[in-house]
């Protein structure tokens, strides 16, 4: 009998029964339940700490350049301090270093990269520390002028608060990033008001799984968050501008124009970022300085336009409304990026969303001039466009800027924007602003959601099929003789099933096993039954590839005989390694593999016959 190669075959539905009763589309369980009624408790827990970061962002910038007690947020820009105002973001970046070298150095950077490498790498565990430093480093840097926002630092923050509950109960990694990405989505949704682009942040950055097991607590933390927001900081929309009319299908072209232009200013708001990081590692100083540093050119970019400075809410809700237009637009365009590029840059404490809604809000209100139209819709398109291009999550910038204006005619040109935004990044650069960071440190983050081959096939449609067995009498000398001669059925083969005379499996014999049969003086006439293992650990043919595998990587084994249900003596089939490396190969060669179409094979033939016509006629 000889062997046949590993191939795919299909197996029929009526042997897969038994197990299919136990599969489904998810994976979900009642484990969800309690998930979500912990991120109840953790949405509700990420609304206060959201309550806190804007009041202390809200105090520090009041006590900072108006010198008085106040909690609301207010704009540095109508600041009376003058010149007095250059050293305010410097002390600022000099206070958050300090905290940084003596704290956690943790609590550098925008916040997501982190809590991307805590989840990555970390196994979704966050210090007590980080979650109580990064909202007071935060509230430092933005309060003293910081030109960003605080999305980053609350998405930080609240997965901390997230990892923190977790930890103290009995739960998977899995389960632990679940709530970590609850906190993150429930803070975003309380400062916001934007429950469902919380939850597409969730999914498009930070969770790497599209499962109920996790979407359904984050959502829920989401949601309860939103709604504990309402009695905090008040209902959204938190920028609510006068509904448009609906628009021309034309404005479609306008809206796809704006956001390939976005695109390229992602790139280059990318590049300028990182720039500046090469930057300030080549000082011949601590970092710890370079945040004071950067408090410098934040300074005296306060001082060319003043509106650049902190959070900007009260900007992007004039961009929205169109009261910014003309020259002003350029200059707070161009001073923006330059001093958050920087500032990002030299590792201070601060967040990318509300930047980026500024900048692009600047620009759309700019094109404007050319487009024609109300300046607060493009900046709306472009606004959504910049983020989704920059953050490469174009269905959370699309929901985004839905959620923060209400303004649901609007959304189809907001979309188009974001997806030719995203086009054009993934295009051009091989990391986005949030996973470069992440990358330099050595770990790389693939953002493709796929389903893996073993989660698909069974071990039926893999496993080698007349499988070559050896009798359980036969002895270990006779085998060895055998496989000394290259015997074309035994030779090639890693490991033998053992069978009885009425061909029922009994053990297994690897290579290995044989070796130390040969080893051993006294096991002379010893057969391959006992130099085997009796012990099987067994596969079935209903079996789902994953299943098999993790069997595998359980007992540390390279091959598993595979059995009928019914009869687990019956020996139907070989799983190996090779097998399962088909199985992916088989669905990388899907997507690699192009197969010509009707209209490529006429194009050929006609092809072949011109030719033929010509080297007729010549």
């Amino acid at each position: 009998m000889k062997a046949r190669p590993v191939r795919f075959f299909r197996v029929s539905m009526t042997s897969t029964r038994s197990l299919d009763q136990h599969l489904g589309d998810f994976t979900a369980d009642m484990r969800v339940v309690t998930l979500t009624v912990m991120a109840a408790v953790i949405g509700v827990v990420s609304a206060l700490v959201a309550l806190a970061l804007v009041r202390l962002i809200g105090l520090v910038t009041n006590l900072a350049y108006f010198h008085r007690f106040g909690w609301g947020l207010t704009s540095p820009a109508g600041s009376p301090a003058g010149l007095w105002a250059l050293p305010i973001p410097i002390v600022g970046g000099l206070i958050v270093g300090l905290m940084a070298r003596y704290g956690s150095e943790r609590i550098r950077g925008h916040g997501i990269p982190e809590a991307l490498e805590a989840i990555l790498i970390g196994r979704s565990r966050m210090s007590a520390k980080v979650a109580v430093l990064k909202p007071l480093s935060s509230a430092l840097s933005i309060g003293t002028g910081g030109p960003f926002g605080a999305e980053g630092p609350i998405i930080m923050t609240g997965g901390a608060f997230g990892s923190l509950f977790a930890q103290a109960f009995h739960l998977s990694a899995a389960e632990r990033k679940t709530l970590l990405v609850a906190g993150a989505a429930g803070g975003m949704s309380a400062v916001f008001a934007t429950p469902v682009a919380a939850v597409l942040l969730a999914v498009e950055l930070l969770l790497f799984v599209w499962k109920p097991r996790s979407f359904i607590p984050v959502a829920c933390a989401s949601v309860v968050a939103g709604g504990v927001r309402v009695p905090l900081l008040g209902p959204g929309p938190i920028f609510p501008v006068t509904p448009h009319a609906a628009l021309p299908l034309a404005t479609l072209g306008t809206a796809l124009a704006i956001g390939l232009i976005a695109g390229f200013g992602s790139g280059m708001l990318t590049w300028l970022v990182y720039l500046c990081e090469d930057a300030f590692r080549k000082l011949p100083i601590h970092w710890m300085w370079w945040p004071a540093l950067g408090g410098l050119v934040v300074g005296i970019g306060g001082l060319l336009y003043p509106r650049a400075l902190g959070v900007g809410y009260d900007t992007l809700h004039d961009l929205l409304t169109g009261r910014l237009v003309g020259a002003m637009l350029l200059g707070l365009m161009l001073t923006k990026a330059v001093i958050w590029a920087v500032a990002l840059g030299s590792g201070t404490s601060g967040g990318v969303l509300a930047p980026l809604l500024i900048m692009g809000g600047s620009l759309g209100a700019l094109e404007a001039h050319w487009t024609g139209g109300d300046p607060g819709l493009w900046a709306a398109v472009s606004m959504g466009a910049l983020m989704g291009g920059t953050m490469r999550a174009p269905f959370t910038a699309t929901a985004f800027m839905l959620e923060l204006t209400h303004d649901v005619k609007v959304l189809p040109f907001v979309f188009v924007a974001c997806v030719a935004a995203d086009a054009v990044t993934v295009l051009l650069m091989k990391r986005s602003i949030l996973t470069e960071k992440v990358a330099r440190r050595g770990h790389h983050v693939m953002r493709e959601y796929i389903v893996s081959p073993l989660h698909q096939l069974r071990v039926a449609d893999v496993m080698e099929k007349d499988v070559p067995t050896v009798p359980a009498s036969l002895p270990v000398d006779t085998l060895f003789v055998h496989l000394a001669a290259l015997d074309p059925l035994l030779a090639r083969r890693q490991a033998w099933p053992i069978v009885d005379d009425g061909g029922r499996l009994v053990g297994m014999l690897t290579r290995g096993d044989l070796v130390l049969a040969l080893e051993q003086v006294e096991a002379d006439g010893q057969t391959v039954l006992e130099a085997g293992t009796r012990a099987l650990v067994l596969t079935y043919p209903d079996e789902l590839l994953e299943q098999a595998t993790q069997k595998m990587l359980e007992h540390d084994i390279g091959r598993l005989p595979v059995v009928s249900r019914e009869d687990p003596t019956r020996l139907v089939g070989y799983l190996g390694r090779a097998g399962i490396m088909a199985a992916w190969l088989h669905a990388t060669g899907e997507e690699r593999t192009r197969e010509p179409g009707w209209l490529t094979e006429h194009l050929t033939i006609l092809r072949e016959r011109m030719a033929k016509v010509l080297a007729g006629s010549g």
